[in-house]
């Protein structure tokens, strides 16, 4: 566990070392999160593994969003033998979230201080390159790397095709392809997997995760169920979110399969994603062009023209969609939210005026 708290292996990571120094005066460990059960958290410290609950102050002046997640470095005061209290979250460099399910709008953290997210799709029936560009989407809105990785390679025997289609849509992103079942069968990840770096593997139910962490950590640690005949589709194995350290240093994060992945995102995320239609956007005719009607539109063009895929170019219409909806439904949100908070000012004011003044 020493070598998981290596200072030359956290000190690098955006000044955390001389953040915590003012709570290591006060006699608090730094830890990090590594599972989450609603109001109670695990977390490794250079003391071993402990259960942690959260102080109230922690909890009751700060949003959800900023509340412990999984891959938070944290300020926190050993209780017990194997117990801890949180006092403080450590700033954090990166942040991967995603929109919560429900009518408002919320953040919803899923893991903290990545360095790289593995987007893991299936060879079989769960290829989609569509997902594959949500899933980037929300990569660069989170300021984290992304690779994707196809897995399964020795069930499809078009793989090279599929390589070549993920690839088309990736950008910078590294896409490789592997097979899990076997140790040598991942020697692409193997690479990108560093000492010192976070790794979050994210990806559809039945792809392969489990077996992928269990390949890295060189040992059963997750249990792995086929996908169903039927369908091809996956059954959930992995139920919650866990960090785990890596034999080789650093850690990997492993997240439960995800049927809906909304999007916390913004229009510039979105483009960094689909940097090629951005570059085309700039050339259009009018700054403010909707790529639909406008004469003069260098996107529509390229589409007529096939040098850019059409099915891309829906894909990312329908994203710019879903941020644009999102976008204006919090600014309604906000905007009843502060005509509430004057009525009750308002109100509060209209009460003391009938009440007199104060003797």
């Amino acid at each position: 566990m020493q070598d998981f708290f290596d200072l030359t292996t956290i000190g690098a990571t955006g000044g955390l070392i001389e953040t915590f120094q003012s709570y290591e005066a006060r006699g608090l460990l730094l830890g990090r999160v590594s599972v989450v059960y609603s109001d109670r958290y695990r977390i490794y410290t250079a003391r071993g593994e402990m259960t942690a609950e959260a102080i109230g102050a922690l909890l009751y002046r700060t949003e959800r969003s900023a509340w412990p997640a999984v891959g938070d470095w944290v300020a926190a005061q050993q209780v017990g033998q194997d117990e801890a209290m949180i006092h403080a979250v450590m700033p954090r460099r990166t942040v991967f979230s995603r929109r919560a399910a429900g009518d408002r709008d919320q953040e919803q953290v899923m893991a903290a201080n990545v360095d790289l997210a593995l987007i893991v799709c299936g060879l079989d029936g769960d290829f989609n390159v569509r997902r594959i560009e949500r899933y980037l989407t929300v990569a660069h809105a989170s300021g984290v790397d992304a690779a994707v990785v196809l897995n399964k390679r020795d069930l499809c025997p078009e793989w090279s095709a599929r390589m070549d289609e993920a690839a088309g849509v990736a950008g910078s992103a590294r896409v490789v392809a592997v097979s899990a079942r076997s140790a040598d069968g991942i020697e692409p990840v193997r690479g990108l997997v560093r000492a010192g770096v976070t790794v979050a593997l994210l990806g559809s139910s039945g792809v392969g995760k489990s077996t992928l962490v269990n390949q890295l950590l060189g040992v059963e640690r997750q249990v792995v169920q086929e996908v169903r005949a039927g369908d091809r589709r996956g059954r959930h194995t992995t139920t919650y979110r866990e960090l785990l350290p890596l034999p080789q240093g650093g850690a990997l994060i492993d997240t439960p399969g995800m049927r809906e992945l909304q999007l916390w995102a913004g229009q510039d995320s979105l483009d960094s994603a689909f940097a090629d239609i951005a570059e085309l956007a700039a050339a259009c005719r009018f700054r403010d062009c909707s790529h639909v009607v406008e004469k003069g539109c260098a996107v529509q063009t390229a589409v007529k023209a096939g040098e850019l895929d059409g099915s891309r170019w829906e894909s990312y219409r329908k994203l710019r969609g879903e941020i644009a909806w999102h976008e204006r439904k919090t600014d309604v949100q906000a905007a009843q939210a502060q005509k509430k908070k004057w009525k009750a000012i308002h109100k509060a004011m209209r009460v003391d005026h009938k009440r007199g003044p104060v003797s």
